[in-house]
């Protein structure tokens, strides 16, 4: 076999050398003119680069309309901004005065930046849209500048403000503050790219790290969020809070079966756009999440299943309530200081009787409604993808003291949040399982892949669907009882429970005498739920129940819902 002469080797190493840069520069181009496409775009765009840092960039977050379209809720919106240079700034007052119209600032602060020695880059104005950059540029103010930037936009405004969160600087950086942009901050952030680097040093450079560097995941995040049901939410809500007087006010509206969030809502709200406008930064706190209020008689329900579920007791069961009952020296009455007489437990939920929930708690026995109560999921976290989430209080339960059970079983003593109550409610409206809540659905990477994410059952037959089924026919008894049936709905099948609780005072030490927790929540259709309503009002004034401030709103969503959806009736 004749020789490879050492003109061909040397062809062919040559040859595997051009392939190999060619692949390299395909590769690199690749990264360039799609993956960095937007940045090189503004390059493009505007040579202005700015001293103090990249232009910000990063991933958007979409609502999801009825029909599976995307909305965009948060994006990234681009503009220009005006910065000093001190060193060439000739004349500040025929500076300030050119510059007024497009300044956010007042006199004396411009002034302030103007008069500081040897400063290169002093920024005095944000998002100024091009026809304003045009308009300062055409000036030709000495010591006046002009540069590419980029902001955060939320379109929604105040739309699940308290879902969303905002960015806001961390040091140098912006990154998520609240909500799910602080939660998917990793996804959401973009990586810098060097503003100073030579287009063909970035084609060749860091050529290792193309095949062997493990990318970072960044992408967008796709909600479950509808964003007309939102809206819906939060109207009817700021109707109540302002209505009522109400020191806060709160709503979710989930899917009991999957967990996904259509709606959820605190009030008061804020302008994402302008956040920095709050005076009271409490005020970007999740109640829905973070905070945990006694709920009062919507417990009721959780554990009348329970005592189904155990065949203590059947709808059916009679109970003679004579208005009060003594446990541990202490008496409990119902709302209204009366009794009933001979009554069922049908009667008990009806009318939401404290009295006849002891009676219940009692056939139950401690350990058996500890135990459920925390299969329940109260106590837990839900997991849900927001930030900060708190768990329930419900250490009253290992209490030696039967006081602590009677109260507990029509919700006095242990604590939740809506969103644990949410879940823990979908228990009975989903056959006895508990679900997972959630908010994003999808997440869509940059590199062009997606990935729908899972959520399954946290806990399955936490009660037998028998016992499930039981308790929904019993709320839908207690919906069409409210103020004689008038607020009945013929087509479809409701199953509500309200609550109306004193609220506890700061720090402990009992409960105000003046101030309730309203709370409300609806499944429905009832026997085969697409939707769980629950409603909450914190210190209203001048009204006492929960049925007169929150059914209007629950039927005006639920009317809503089921034209929106165009649910099909089960009657």
């Amino acid at each position: 076999m004749a020789k490879t002469s050492p003109f061909i080797i040397r062809i062919r190493i040559v040859s595997v050398f051009v392939l190999f840069v060619a692949f390299v520069l395909v590769t690199r181009l690749f990264f360039v003119q799609v993956i960095h496409k937007n940045y090189y775009e503004e390059k493009a765009d505007r040579q202005f680069a700015t001293p103090s840092g990249n232009i910000f960039d990063r991933g958007n977050i979409f609502f999801t309309k009825k029909d599976g379209s995307l909305i965009t809720a948060a994006t990234v919106s681009t503009g220009f901004k005006i910065a000093l240079n001190t060193n060439k700034l000739e004349d500040k007052e025929n500076a300030y005065t050119k510059l007024s119209p497009y300044l956010e600032i007042e006199e004396s602060v411009f002034m302030e930046r103007a008069s500081k020695i040897n400063d290169p880059y002093e920024e005095v104005a944000i998002n100024l849209t091009k026809e304003q950059a045009d308009e300062i540029e055409k000036m030709k103010i000495p010591g006046v500048s002009i540069f590419k930037d980029n902001w955060r936009f939320y379109p929604g405004e105040n739309l699940a403000s308290h879902t969303l969160g905002f960015i806001a600087y961390k040091g140098n950086d912006r990154v998520g503050q609240y909500g799910l942009e602080r939660y998917y901050n990793d996804v959401l952030s973009k990586s810098k790219d060097e503003m100073y680097v030579n287009f063909f040093a970035e084609i060749f450079s860091n050529i290792e790290d193309s095949f062997s560097r493990e990318e970072k995941i960044e992408g967008d995040i796709v909600t479950t969020i509808e964003p007309q049901v939102e809206y819906m939410l939060e109207s009817e809500l700021r109707s109540s809070l302002d209505k009522w007087d109400a020191e806060l006010a709160g709503g979710i509206i989930m899917d009991p079966i999957t967990g996904e969030i259509y709606a959820m809502a605190g009030m008061p709200d804020f302008d994402l756009n302008n956040f920095k406008e709050v005076n009271n930064i409490s005020i970007y706190r999740n109640p829905l999440v973070e905070n945990v209020f006694e709920f009062g008689s919507v417990i009721k329900p959780l554990v009348v299943a329970t005592g189904l579920d155990l065949g203590v007791i059947t709808p059916e069961t009679n109970y003679y309530d004579s208005g009060s009952v003594i446990v541990n020296k202490k008496e409990i009455k119902n709302f209204d200081d009366k009794g009933r007489g001979n009554v069922t437990v049908q009667d008990i939920l009806d009318q939401s009787l404290n009295t006849g929930m002891v009676y219940i708690e009692s056939k139950i026995g401690h350990s058996n409604f500890r135990n459920y109560m925390k299969s329940y999921g109260i106590g837990e976290r839900t997991g849900i993808d927001l930030p900060n989430e708190t768990y329930g209080l419900i250490k009253n339960l290992e209490s030696p003291r039967d006081i602590e059970y009677a109260n507990a079983a029509f919700g006095q003593g242990i604590a939740l949040t809506p969103i644990g109550a949410v879940r823990a409610f979908s228990s009975l409206a989903n056959g006895g399982n508990l679900v997972t809540p959630h908010i994003i659905k999808e997440i869509k990477y940059e590199n062009g892949a997606s990935e729908i994410l899972e959520y399954p059952y946290v806990k399955e037959n936490l009660i037998k669907k028998e016992s499930a089924d039981t308790i929904t026919r019993m709320l839908v008894h207690v919906f069409e009882s409210y103020n004689n049936g008038s607020y009945k709905i013929n087509s479809h099948s409701i199953a509500t429970k309200t609550g109306t609780a004193q609220v506890a005072m700061e720090g402990g030490g009992g409960y105000y005498p003046d101030k309730h927790m309203h709370s409300f929540f609806g499944y429905f259709p009832a026997y085969n739920p697409r939707f769980i309503v629950f409603l909450f009002l914190k210190d209203p004034k001048g009204i006492r129940y929960a049925s007169e401030t929150l059914i209007p709103p629950f039927l005006n969503i639920t009317k809503f819902l089921l034209n929106y959806y165009n649910v099909p009736p089960d009657r």
